[in-house]
């Protein structure tokens, strides 16, 4: 190939005009094909060590990741990432209405969590839902089209932000902390029928202070129950510094009589590495476990909240130019030769691609007609009446 193109740039250069064009041209495929044949298969990494409770040893401080991990790690959190941004888009020109929880900042979370269990394992999560519903195998389009309200949605256009759903995936729970407890019983359903499956359950630093939190706890710690009780500390609980809303951040400890770990959340080796050392726990028998995820969120707490008058454009700045957990894994990958800059960025134009055409999609579908309003209340029973706004009006519901 590189005599080839030797070649064809000592013909071109002879023609001014067209030597820069075909130059650059020739450059990049020169140096994708040197790169592409040098990189490696795989590097192994050092990783920030976890702060445990109640336990002898915890994850590991060194891990190795392949290209084809990297590579697949970098497309999903990418994606996620201008996936959110396109729905920040979308809701500031009034085509996603009502509440609408952005993810961006925090992609790392849902994608080394992913990359540790496996697809017959259950995630119940928060309000803050569209990274989790896209890496459990929803498509984008799919997700977008739901934010707008469009029959093409995971939940027919009914769910919005909040409110989707997949196989082992049970939403987008809007009340706060109330996923905790549902999560425990998901996993009270794997120990009975014995399919050596966990439960992933999911909360904000915010909901952390609910009772029912600590009631869940309970029952998963008297019963062995696998369970992951997972924290996502992104440091606000809405406009409220954790600082000021908890008499103890210790989130990892909140379980008491149950294990914990504290968790970098913005390095997705460090999640992956931590979720794969609880779910063993979990799945040996030895009961619920609790991760705390520090993180950060970029948004507000929803798209009605600015974000910055509880904190300041200056604390957002200083940690996407320092802990970003997509920068921090392409740094990685191009450091270690599992990928070349050229090659992310090749990554980063397809991903675009695909989110753009998802919005259009997501803003030309049509809604879902009126007749179908009370379908899917419940799953595989016969159809039957359900009332309207008076007595007079009635809808069917089919499953």
């Amino acid at each position: 190939m590189l005599k080839m193109l030797s070649a064809i740039l000592s013909r071109v250069l002879q023609r001014p005009a067209a030597a820069a064009a075909v130059g650059k041209t020739a450059s990049r495929v020169m140096v994708a094909s040197r790169n592409y044949a040098d990189f490696a298969n795989e590097a192994t990494f050092e990783i920030k060590k976890c702060d445990l409770h109640r336990l002898e040893e915890g994850p590991g401080t060194t891990t190795v990741m392949t290209r084809e991990e990297g590579l697949h790690y970098y497309k999903t959190m990418q994606s996620i990432r201008r996936m959110e941004l396109k729905a920040d888009q979308l809701y500031k020109q009034k085509i996603i209405r009502g509440f609408c929880h952005l993810y961006d900042g925090q992609e790392a979370c849902c994608v080394g969590i992913e990359a540790a269990i496996k697809p017959t394992d259950h995630v119940i999560t928060a309000y803050r839902a569209h990274g989790f519903t896209y890496t459990r195998g929803v498509p984008i389009r799919e997700i977008l089209t739901e934010l707008t309200g469009r029959k093409g949605g995971c939940a027919k256009g009914k769910g919005g932000s909040i409110h989707m759903y997949t196989k082992n995936f049970y939403g987008g729970n809007g009340i706060v902390g109330a996923q905790v407890p549902l999560g425990a019983g998901i996993a009270l359903a794997c120990k009975y029928f014995g399919k050596n499956e966990i439960c992933m359950a999911l909360y904000g630093d915010g909901a952390a202070n609910q009772g029912q939190v600590f009631e869940a706890y309970n029952m998963a710690a008297l019963w062995k129950l696998p369970c992951i009780f997972v924290c996502e500390n992104n440091r606000y609980g809405m406009g409220t510094s954790n600082e000021r809303a908890a008499a103890s951040t210790d989130y990892y400890r909140r379980g008491n009589f149950i294990p914990g770990l504290r968790v970098d959340g913005m390095d997705v080796l460090c999640v992956r590495e931590a979720t794969k050392f609880a779910a063993e726990h979990c799945r040996s028998g030895k009961g619920p476990i609790v991760m705390e995820l520090q993180t950060y969120r970029y948004h507000g707490h929803s798209m009605s909240d600015p974000g910055i008058s509880y904190r300041t454009r200056e604390e957002i700045q200083e940690v996407r130019s320092k802990s970003d957990p997509i920068t921090l894994l392409k740094d990685r990958m191009v450091n270690n030769n599992l990928a070349s800059i050229e090659e992310l960025k090749d990554i980063d134009v397809a991903v675009r691609k695909e989110i753009e055409e998802a919005a259009q999609f997501a803003t030309t579908d049509p809604e879902p007609p009126l007749e179908e309003l009370c379908h899917h209340i419940y799953f595989n029973e016969p159809p039957f009446e359900v009332r309207g706004p008076n007595q007079w009006i009635s809808y069917k519901s089919t499953s």
